[in-house]
């Protein structure tokens, strides 16, 4: 399988409505394609992956996923899986996004991918496998997508990965599939709460918030239900998560991560 016949993201927009889209965390580690019988990466070239991983995958099935060690550790991760050692290759997970060669949509295929790598499988005795399928989580609507950004933006996560329901695999560049950039982070002084509506009614609904250079915003998502309970007070500096700025200087799609002075 080459860079050819994979499928590739395109860019996240804030113009496309992410509700309805399956969401996963982009990994930072090495894309890798499980041919049936080895790893090789988009251009095909093989992984020198030991006997005793490579027997824990299901032969004659093609999955698509990520050679990872876990978030920051991208560099450990590239130089374990292009050496010929099998020192370090136990601490490698293979997280499973896709089953190219199944049938049906995104959700079948990835029922079809838990299958062959579930303990029961028919070609496993005994093994654990080293490879399972990455969690998918569907969004509820722009600010659910914005909240997740902030849990992986303060976890050193890379982004985030949409899928669109129902999507079939293609061998090209896919508007199904969009990965959305970290967003950028900053800092702004709390100015007031807004109280909360619905099932937030209560406790607070928003923080009104002011940046360095002066400009008034509203954070409204990002928060636990203790940090709605028990919101950072005015004057507290917290740190925030951002799509982008608007012509005006307002940040769009802010979520909360932190404060100073929460504990």
């Amino acid at each position: 399988m080459s860079s050819s016949n994979v499928m590739l993201a395109k860019k996240w927009e804030p113009t496309i409505n992410p509700t309805g889209w399956w969401m996963s965390e982009k990994l930072d580690g090495v894309r890798a394609l499980w041919d049936g019988r080895r790893f090789v990466s988009r251009l095909g070239n093989a992984f020198p992956a030991p006997a005793h991983y490579t027997d824990r995958m299901p032969r004659g099935e093609r999955l698509d996923g990520e050679l990872w060690l876990g978030r920051g550790a991208f560099q450990d991760t590239v130089s374990i899986v292009k050496s010929g050692a099998d020192k370090g290759w136990n601490r490698v997970f293979y997280k499973v996004f896709d089953a190219p060669d199944a049938p049906g949509g995104f959700e079948r295929r990835l029922d079809y991918a838990r299958k062959l790598l579930s303990p029961s499988a028919s070609f496993r005795i005994g093994l654990t496998p080293p490879a399972t399928v990455l969690e998918q989580t569907m969004c509820n609507s722009p600010d659910h997508l914005a909240e997740c950004m902030a849990h992986v933006v303060l976890h050193k996560g890379e982004g985030i990965m949409l899928r669109r329901m129902e999507s079939a695999y293609e061998t090209r560049r896919s508007s199904s599939l969009l990965k959305v950039k970290v967003f950028h982070d900053a800092e702004a002084r709390v100015t007031g709460h807004q109280p909360g509506e619905g099932k937030h009614r209560g406790r607070l609904g928003a923080l009104e918030c002011v940046t360095a250079s002066g400009v008034a915003f509203r954070v409204g998502t990002g928060f636990t239900d203790a940090q709605r309970e028990r919101p950072p007070g005015v004057g507290a500096l917290v740190t925030y998560t951002y799509q982008e700025l608007t012509r005006d200087g307002v940040p769009r799609f802010p979520a909360f991560v932190t404060a100073r002075d929460y504990e």
